[in-house]
């Protein structure tokens, strides 16, 4: 951990869409990250806000950030209820895997829009559907689809726990129309999308590499905050008669 802090960017940022320097930038991150994105950033100069639903997480931010002398704000509440923070305040957004626990991600990409300056950047990964549709363990005939796609509420407890699911955990699937039409919707605009790699085709069947040689778990996105408010397209009809 201690030779990843002092490559921040390097390990966090590989693809470079947050542009460099970003020291006394404004970032949030929607998501502890497992307790070390805030303090990675921070330890790059930014000024930091985690935002995450458990306070084991934000617990871990602050104690890195303590062993170091970095601040490092820390606010416990879910991605989807960001009223604390001021509108326009944020001019980046890093976004671990943490969509998929929320029940309505347009909520959130609302949520989301209103705390970031136009023309700030939003990197994030979101589970694909797909990942969530699938068992995690192959059949004989390969892998099923167990879930489908137009799916309503949580999904069901996850049999195993691993990188694909967690246990003890509340899942939503959120489809493409959703992951990537109400990010649009919401008022950004999306500048790329890349699917990390995580397969190894001579993995042992049942490991999340073999899975992953089979499909992509993440998408990853960079998208840019418009500097105004999409435009609402409204029906013309004629004018009532008097």
């Amino acid at each position: 951990m201690d030779d990843e802090m002092d490559r921040p960017l390097e390990i966090l940022d590989p693809l470079g869409w947050l542009g460099g320097e970003i020291t006394d930038k404004r970032i949030l991150c929607l998501g502890a990250g497992g307790g070390r994105h805030g303090p990675m950033l921070a330890n790059a100069g930014a000024r930091v806000t985690v935002v995450d639903i458990s306070s084991e997480m934000l617990r871990l931010d602050r104690e890195l950030a303590e062993a170091r002398g970095l601040q490092v704000e820390t606010i416990e509440t879910s991605i989807d209820d960001l009223s604390m923070l001021a509108e326009a305040e944020y001019e980046a957004v890093m976004q671990p895997v943490s969509t998929c626990y929320v029940p309505d991600i347009r909520l959130a990409y609302r949520e989301l829009a209103r705390v970031m300056q136009p023309g700030g950047v939003y990197i994030s990964r979101h589970k694909q559907p797909t990942n969530l549709q699938i068992d995690l363990a192959p059949t004989p005939a390969g892998f099923v689809i167990d879930t489908p796609y137009y799916h309503d509420g949580p999904l069901s407890p996850a049999k195993r726990s691993g990188p694909h699911r967690e246990q003890g955990t509340m899942e939503f699937l959120h489809r493409w129309g959703d992951l990537l039409g109400g990010l649009c919707e919401a008022g950004f605009t999306i500048e790329a999308v890349t699917e990390p790699k995580f397969g190894d085709p001579s993995a042992v069947p049942g490991s999340f590499e073999y899975r992953g040689h089979h499909l992509a778990p993440y998408i990853q996105l960079r998208a840019r905050r418009t500097e105004k408010p999409p435009a609402t397209e409204t029906l013309w009809t004629p004018a009532s008669p008097q």
